[in-house]
């Protein structure tokens, strides 16, 4: 290994630039990068070590495209839009290549004993190093990955005003050719034959497991990484762990088509351990199969985001047997950011006088949900039908899925329909899974039968009975009804 300091942003491009440096071999270039403004701009002072070692092509390609992935869904937390992500990815291909060789010098005794990275390693390792980099370098870290290695361009305030730089909008057709001739590149790989005409083992063997040639390369255009992860190596086993946990093989196409990054997941590092990990917190180790084919991504999260939603289950007053019921019912929790979705939700349904805790554990998918979109419009049209504050957070409490049923479809139907019922307004307080049930096949014919019987049910009864216990509940009042009757008849005689 020979090392080279104080390289000039000339050489290190020289380097970073050259074609084909070595015959079967991959030369890496590796640092941190350092940047110190001065009066005419930035200096950058890099220190560079190579070493020429065998790489295979096809983890190369893998390695750069998990890169991008948490590049871009790094500048996406930092409020970019995808399309301006996806565009400033499309330009960094030297800056990619940077990453991925970063992963090689930080983790190199695993590859020279054969050991590939994770996809989740892979994130633990870069996402630190972005931080930093953000940290030291703030919005210009985005021109920073498009320059490099050449020093970002001053800020506008550094330039000289009687020479402002031409402002040139590039079409959004070349900035996005190169993503798209790389998915080409590896949808194409898919459907590959070899010299005798035959389609590449992981192809053979995905479609043994039941996946068409069409749902692998929709998998492929979602996340190109996937062609080119190892058959014996990362897809097989995995796919027979989950066989081994009872997950039928009719339902792998399933999982792989949720979450192909599944297969990019050490078992022994990650996913066995994260499973083992989930498990102390209260998930039922035998629902295993129905969590991975409900939400495969849940193995596929790193530890601290597990831990930081756990914490704020915690936090809700919620106890770790509610907790492990939760996170078996609905893993997907574990995809809501706590900062940006389930806190803001808890603060919203606070304000309703809801307790937090007790919806979380009848109804968490309501944490999903937008407060914008879905949960605001639901309070306003309660409001505006003449119920309090209160009386809305008590039917939230009592039936935590009402916010979860459209406002156009189902509750506005249902609440013209319950305005011809013969019931106050404070019924649905009492009872407000009303509104969970069918209007066409449930609400209207029992009630329509009740009407017709002359006799009167709580809202609760009619709806809630099974078919049995409503007849007889309805026969039962019309036999009071009928003697009730004659009494009345026998004493005016």
């Amino acid at each position: 290994m020979q090392t080279f300091s104080q390289l000039g942003p000339s050489e290190i491009f020289f380097i970073a630039r050259r074609d084909n440096p070595c015959t079967r071999a991959q030369l890496w270039f590796t640092g941190r990068l350092h940047f110190r403004q001065e009066s005419f701009g930035f200096r950058l002072k890099n220190r560079v070590e190579y070493s020429a070692r065998p790489v295979p092509p096809n983890l190369i390609a893998a390695e750069k495209e998990e890169a991008k992935a948490v590049l871009t869904l790094f500048f996406k937390k930092q409020g970019l839009s995808n399309s301006v992500s996806v565009r400033i990815i499309n330009k960094s291909d030297l800056f990619i290549d940077h990453l991925v060789s970063r992963l090689h010098s930080v983790h190199k005794a695993r590859y020279l004993v054969g050991r590939e990275l994770t996809t989740l390693e892979i994130r633990d390792s870069l996402v630190p190093y972005l931080e930093q980099l953000h940290e030291e370098h703030g919005d210009l870290l985005s021109d920073l990955v498009v320059s490099f290695p050449d020093p970002p361009p001053p800020p506008a305030e550094d330039r000289p005003v009687s020479s402002p730089p031409a402002t040139v909008t590039q079409p959004r057709g070349l900035t996005d050719s190169a993503a798209d001739t790389r998915k080409l590149r590896a949808v194409s790989r898919v459907s590959e034959l070899d010299t005798e005409g035959a389609l590449r083992p992981q192809t053979l063997y995905l479609l043994d497991l039941g996946l068409n040639l069409e749902q692998i390369k929709t998998i492929t255009r979602k996340f190109a990484a996937f062609p080119y992860y190892s058959l014996e190596g990362k897809i097989k086993p995995v796919v027979e762990f989950l066989l081994d946990l009872g997950i039928p093989k009719s339902d792998i196409p399933t999982i792989l088509c949720k979450r192909p990054q599944i297969c990019g997941i050490s078992l022994t590092d990650n996913l066995k351990p994260t499973m083992a990990f989930l498990e102390t917190l209260g998930i039922d180790k035998n629902q295993w199969a129905k969590i991975i084919y409900r939400f495969p991504a849940i193995l596929t999260y790193s530890r601290q985001k597990l831990i930081s939603t756990v914490e704020f289950l915690t936090q809700t007053g919620l106890s770790e047997e509610q907790i492990g019921k939760i996170l078996t019912r609905c893993p997907n929790i574990m995809s809501y950011s706590v900062e940006d979705k389930l806190r803001p939700t808890m603060e919203y349904f606070k304000s309703l006088n809801v307790d937090v805790a007790v919806l979380l554990h009848r109804c968490p998918q309501t944490f999903g949900l937008s407060i914008e979109t879905n949960l605001k419009p639901v309070t306003e049209f309660f409001l505006e039908k003449g119920y309090g504050i209160d009386e809305i957070g008590i039917m939230i409490s009592r039936y935590g899925a009402l916010y979860t049923f459209s406002l156009r479809e189902n509750l506005m139907p249902k609440w013209d329909y319950f305005q011809t019922m013969d019931y106050p307004k404070s019924e649905l307080v009492k009872f407000p899974q009303f509104f969970g049930y069918s209007l066409q096949e449930r609400i209207k014919p029992r009630y329509e039968l009740v009407k017709r019987s002359g006799v009167r049910l709580l809202l609760n009864q009619v709806l809630s009975l099974s078919g049995v216990e409503f007849e007889k509940v309805v026969k039962k009042k019309m036999m009071k009804k009928l003697v009730s009757d004659h009494q009345s008849s026998s004493e005016l005689l």
